[in-house]
């Protein structure tokens, strides 16, 4: 599966992504928003070729402090320069696709970014896909944390802190668990700017949902320790219908890489063929 990689410069960082194609005219193009920790060439196994073989284009992109993207690991300039590294990828999805239809998609952080893109700002998807997305902690962080976090965040907000998370709780499968463990490109690092920052985006995210006039596709496992998939329902109840859910019994963090990865990876294409059609 071939690659074409792209990067351009935002907030004094280089961002580097890469483009895949399938042999055909592409139906439509995925953006698609890695989570905390990790990075685009986590995805090149299991959800880029699933879209690929199914005539969709995919443009992803490593976020701020992540993957081979500069700057300090784990750390963001701000919220809005995050949200803005989805319109530049924008640009360069047109550049590159001239009229395609365009549709977003984002994991665990990469949710949480993609649904406060699509309820603050104009943009122009067809669809929007959020599997496990960080609208609620599935645990709750040490109130001495969090307060510091706080404090952190108005006088040192580049200052890391470790993530905490046990990467057991990824994945059912403990290949998926060992690979990322051994992955040289994953970290663990933090800032206030994607702790405290994202904990605030996805709880406005969950009273705004109302707001949402995209179609959007929500899926989260109830297994999941690393995130609250019942914060995830509750942005589909408040979207009035807008965005539908599909929950994945005992289904861990990284839908794309546990035992339930084949369904629900088949549920996404068939999800992106309907929408095309209306």
């Amino acid at each position: 599966m071939q690659s074409n990689p792209f990067s351009f410069e935002l907030y004094n960082a280089t961002i580097n992504g890469k483009i895949w194609q399938p042999k055909t005219t592409p139906k439509a193009i995925i953006i698609l928003v890695h989570g905390m920790g990790e990075h685009i060439g986590r995805y090149e196994k299991s959800v880029i070729p699933h879209l690929v073989k199914n005539d969709f284009a995919v443009v992803a992109y490593d976020q701020f402090g992540h993957g081979k993207t500069s700057g300090k690991r784990g750390h963001n300039p701000s919220y809005d320069a995050v949200l803005c590294c989805i319109t530049k990828v924008i640009v360069q999805s047109n550049a590159t696709f001239k009229s395609a239809p365009l549709f977003l998609y984002g994991h665990s952080m990469g949710g949480n970014v993609v649904l406060n893109y699509v309820l603050r700002r104009k943009h122009p998807f067809k669809g929007v896909i959020a599997t496990s997305p960080f609208l609620k902690l599935a645990f709750e962080p040490p109130k001495w944390k969090l307060f510091l976090g706080e404090i952190l965040g108005k006088i040192a907000p580049s200052i890391t802190m470790p993530n905490e998370l046990n990467p057991n709780d990824i994945s059912r499968i403990q290949a998926e668990v060992d690979a990322y463990v051994s992955d040289p490109l994953v970290h663990n690092k933090i800032s206030p700017n994607y702790s405290v920052k994202f904990i605030e985006t996805g709880k406005w995210a969950i009273e705004n949902a109302h707001q949402l006039k995209v179609p959007t596709l929500l899926l989260h496992g109830t297994g999941d320790k690393i995130i609250d998939h019942k914060a995830t329902a509750a942005f589909s109840k408040n979207s009035n219908g807008v965005a539908e859910i599909k929950l994945f019994d005992g289904g861990y963090h990284e839908l794309h890489n546990d035992l339930c990865r084949n369904e629900m990876l088949n549920d996404i294409s068939n999800w992106l063929n309907i929408q095309l059609e209306k």
